[in-house]
């Protein structure tokens, strides 16, 4: 393929998720199952040093509905200077979205609120446009919603609303890969991907090199990313090595 005609890349968004002020990562996103891998801002600076041009940081104590760590997501968009940050977790109204895009997030995942407030969210998305991106958190075609502990409806029904609202861009996670190694759920991807054409971001369940190869020839399907945490996090790969090959 000539670079003339070559697919753009796959962007990648090195995950920093933060509870208790720390980052840590979750398996299959239940509570109690973190592993903890220091400060927050250390983790986003080692991933920008190595390449990351967007950074996927999510506050799981608001998402669980314990708490928070505003001081920390606003310190670590600070201190990411050049890169985009993805905020997600617990934004579920006018102040808490308007907080994250005043601390400088370029991009907000609604989640839970797109599922149990549609029409603000509706009202959002008409709003903000590109700077709002849906979360779909699904166990075989079910959504989950308040951090994963509640079934949030079906996937296509919700999927319909969202695409009679004009949402922007769709996150994808199979929560039952989420933080196991297992491989990204590509069958899922593609259904998303035949119900709009707008584009998509993985998550959930990277592995190796190959998977990220599997998830870069969907580029012209409609996936634009991919969200990489535990297999970074463990030594699997190297973002390095994971943008060479998500740019191949």
């Amino acid at each position: 393929m000539s670079e003339f005609n070559k697919a753009p890349a796959l962007v990648l968004l090195p995950a920093v998720d933060v509870a208790g002020g720390k980052a840590v990562r979750l398996t299959q996103g239940q509570a109690g199952t973190e592993t903890f891998h220091g400060d927050p801002v250390d983790a986003a600076l080692d991933w920008i040093s190595q390449g990351a041009e967007w950074i996927h940081l999510v506050d799981l104590d608001a998402a669980f509905g314990r708490g928070s760590n505003l001081s920390v997501i606003k310190k670590v968009i600070r201190q990411a200077k050049g890169v985009n940050v993805e905020v997600s977790g617990g934004i579920r109204d006018d102040t808490s979205l308007e907080t994250a895009l005043e601390s400088g997030a370029k991009r907000i995942n609604l989640g839970t609120a797109a599922l149990e407030n549609p029409e603000w969210a509706a009202h959002v998305i008409a709003q903000y446009g590109e700077a709002i991106a849906v979360g779909l958190d699904v166990r075989g075609t079910t959504l989950a919603a308040r951090g994963w502990t509640q079934d949030g409806g079906d996937i296509w029904n919700v999927m319909e609303r969202l695409e009679e609202a004009g949402c922007a861009r769709y996150v994808v996670t199979d929560v039952t890969k989420d933080g196991t190694l297992k491989g990204p759920n590509v069958e899922l991807l593609r259904q998303v991907m035949e119900r709009t054409s707008r584009p998509v971001i993985a998550s959930g369940g990277i592995s190796s090199l190959d998977d990220l190869a599997e998830l870069r020839a969907l580029v012209p399907l409609g996936l634009e990313g991919a969200i990489v945490g535990r297999a970074l996090y463990s030594g699997a790969f190297t973002l390095a090595e994971a943008l060479d090959v998500a740019s191949d």
